[in-house]
């Protein structure tokens, strides 16, 4: 019997078959064909920025302050030492002379956390809005 090696008639019995489907990696490559036609011209669309250009002005970086919450319920602003009823004071006349001054508020390690909660409140209650931790 003559055949193709494609003919029915070489199945026969059985034997495994020792082809490779490729229809479903056809399908496959089919989709990702269509996805990639799809997106790439919204990948390569321009985006209307308005960034700013590199000029003569500077911007001064805005003042800055440090008020540290000591472990005795003391407070340290800019290394004058504080009580605690003198803080809200010197936090105002603060905001009053630079109102963008930024207040980096840290505690030392054996403060107790309601002398830190106070300065908090001290800070914002005395207008300034920039408060921070500091960065190590």
């Amino acid at each position: 019997m003559a055949g193709s090696a494609f003919s029915a008639s070489a199945y026969a019995g059985d034997a495994p078959v020792a082809e490779i489907n490729v229809t479903p990696l056809v399908d496959v490559m089919l989709v990702l064909l269509i996805i990639f036609m799809v997106t790439a011209p919204a990948l390569t669309g321009n985006i209307d920025l308005g960034l700013p250009v590199p000029g003569g002005t500077s911007v001064e970086p805005p003042p800055k302050a440090s008020l540290m919450v000591r472990q005795g319920g003391g407070f340290e602003l800019d290394g004058r030492s504080l009580a605690a009823n003198e803080l809200p004071a010197a936090l105002t006349s603060l905001a009053r002379s630079a109102p963008d001054t930024v207040l980096e508020i840290a505690a030392n390690a054996d403060a107790d956390y309601q002398s830190f909660a106070q300065a908090l409140s001290a800070a914002q209650d005395s207008g300034i809005e920039n408060i921070s931790t500091p960065t190590r």
